[in-house]
């Protein structure tokens, strides 16, 4: 304590556990301001996965079923997670295995940039299923 207050510094307890407990001689202020720093910088370089979610319809057409398809790659390749729901009006919740083939086809399609996370399960009178990317 004698030299770290000779020297003008702080004495900082680094592992007090430690049989003798080990201390350093430096600036307190710098030495905090040295972690918020490398805290935010940690921060920072992190990447935050989203779950985006696409709506379809057991009777989907053709072209509106290739810019599901479309969207879904771009989501992949951003590197965020996809749901599928498949909605269901009326007479076709009887006849939900329409709406589990299109999904059926959407893993097909999407075959060797997804991995299924939750397989499509009906729920009330909708069908999910989230893939992630590889």
């Amino acid at each position: 304590m004698q030299i770290a207050d000779d020297a003008g510094l702080d004495l900082i307890e680094i592992s007090p556990q430690a049989v003798p407990p080990v201390c350093k001689i430096l600036d307190y202020g710098k030495y905090k301001y040295e972690m918020q720093k490398r805290k935010a910088e940690a921060k920072k370089n992190q990447k935050v996965i989203e779950i985006k979610e696409l709506k379809l319809r057991p009777m989907i057409d053709k072209h509106d079923y290739e810019v599901k398809v479309k969207q879904a790659k771009k989501f992949l390749s951003e590197g965020n997670k996809v749901k599928f729901t498949m909605r269901y009006k009326g007479r076709e919740l009887s006849a939900n295995d329409m709406g589990k083939a299109v999904l059926d086809r959407l893993v097909d399609d999407l075959e060797g940039l997804i991995k299924i996370e939750s397989a499509p399960k009906l729920e009330g009178k909708q069908m999910m299923m989230v893939v992630s990317p590889l």
